[in-house]
């Protein structure tokens, strides 16, 4: 059997708003985090030991890491070459640069011909001497529709029609690869791949390039005795014949992980089988506070003791807590900020209830299907329309009972409440504007 160590999407470099400067390094507090995550699984390969390493793709957040987040990554590394571990990188989305163009962060490995390093920036099966025997590897990094989209037979079809095509390509061209196999050696595929089936996460938010589905039929086939995933962020087992398995990534990126486990998977691999156990790292929690405080009668006592209860020493943090304007007053920042003090780092993040809007005139909702009785009950609160309120009565009334009446006093039929009307409110707007005018 051979042992391999599973794992991918490490992201290194990642989620450094979460973190904060180590006074004794220099570097982001959430660097170190990643960093620790894969020094762990590199730890676990060297202690167990692995025969061969297995990484999925997505190395750093985008294709053009800081020279330092590099240097970290090929140390870790490194360290796998001088125990004389193999190793197989696979190229995924954050590792390509924009739509594929140009190339692949992780090509530089094969460049330098590092000993014990194959990078996987194709499809392409390759013979992996262990010390337990070879294995085959069949490599599928992230696939992109740019190459087809500019090309003059996909100018009018739909992006749907572009990826079946996209599909029918890679089945012709995976089906040659298997059929170029050694049935008498164990295989695995190792993809950098969205799965029909997968439940997603963070990486739906993360992605740089727009890729298209595979789905699970396509790859869960019995030539393979494994098949190594990577992209999904949450670790999961699609099919159990062959074992179909995305490891996860080794830490957490953002609060939409908050509940998952990270860690890698081990695997027992021989002709025609393979066990498989994920193993857990320890990384950092994360702890989300929600609380609606809005009807609360002091939200200051329970927005602390909701902290109080939460287990947030050395944790990243957030506090949501929903609040009405009124209460706004009530609230010492400077509290929460103390006792949300034992965490990594924290956020808060207040919310404002909009309270529900009041008639300004309640009396109106007694009854609303008289409208001159509400006429009647505005025109109450409307002081500066008293001499004007029988008359703006009358008028209505007379509309009501669809009198012939118009505001031109000149026109026959026009009442006298409408010309009284007029003149009242003539008077009015001059009197309004002489008011207006000794103010100003």
């Amino acid at each position: 059997m051979v042992k391999i160590l599973h794992l991918s999407d490490i992201h290194l470099g990642s989620g450094l708003s979460h973190g904060q400067t180590n006074p004794q390094t220099g570097l982001n507090s959430r660097f170190e985090d990643f960093t620790a995550a894969l020094s762990a699984c590199i730890d676990a390969a060297i202690a167990h030991p692995a025969d061969l390493v297995l990484f999925g793709g997505d190395a750093f957040p985008d294709a053009t890491p800081a020279p330092y987040i590099q240097q970290a990554f090929a140390q870790q590394f490194q360290r796998l070459v001088e125990a004389q571990i193999p190793v197989v990188m696979l190229v995924g989305n954050h590792d390509q640069h924009s739509q594929g163009e140009g190339g692949a962060s992780l090509c530089i490995y094969r460049t330098l011909g590092v000993p014990g390093v194959v990078v996987g920036d194709r499809l392409a099966t390759h013979r992996i001497p262990t010390a337990a025997g070879p294995v085959q590897i069949i490599t599928l990094p992230w696939l992109t529709r740019s190459t087809l989209l500019t090309r003059p037979e996909t100018a009018a079809l739909s992006l749907a029609a572009v990826n079946e095509l996209l599909l029918d390509r890679l089945r012709l061209a995976l089906e040659g690869e298997i059929r170029q196999l050694d049935p008498s050696l164990p295989t695995v595929l190792l993809a950098h791949a969205m799965v029909d089936t997968a439940m997603v996460g963070a990486e739906r938010f993360l992605a740089v390039g727009k890729g298209f589905t595979l789905p699970l039929s396509l790859i869960a086939r019995d030539c393979f005795d494994y098949v190594a995933l990577g992209h999904v962020h949450r670790h999961q087992v699609l099919c159990d014949r062959p074992p179909v398995v995305y490891p996860g990534s080794i830490e957490r990126v953002d609060f939409s992980e908050e509940k998952e486990a990270k860690g890698f998977v081990w695997i027992d691999l021989g002709q025609g089988q393979a066990q498989f156990e994920f193993q857990p790292l320890a990384v950092r929690p994360f702890r989300t506070i929600k609380r609606d405080v809005s009807a609360a009668a002091d939200p200051q006592e329970q927005l602390l003791a909701a902290i109080g209860r939460a287990e947030i020493e050395g944790a990243i943090a957030r506090l949501i807590y929903q609040i009405s304007p009124e209460q706004l007053a009530e609230l010492d920042e400077s509290a929460l900020h103390q006792a949300l003090a034992p965490a990594h780092s924290y956020s808060i993040q207040p919310e404002l209830v909009a309270q529900p809007s009041r008639p300004r005139l309640p009396e109106l909702g007694q009854n609303p299907t008289d409208p001159l009785a509400a006429l009647a009950l505005y025109l109450d609160h409307q002081t500066h329309l008293a001499e004007l309120r029988a008359d703006l009565l009358a008028a209505a009334e007379a509309l009501l009972n669809q009198e012939n009446w118009v505001v031109d006093g000149d026109r026959p039929g026009t009442s006298e409440a409408a010309k009284r009307v007029q003149e009242a409110s003539g008077s009015y707007a001059t009197t309004a504007s002489q008011t207006q005018l000794r103010l100003l």
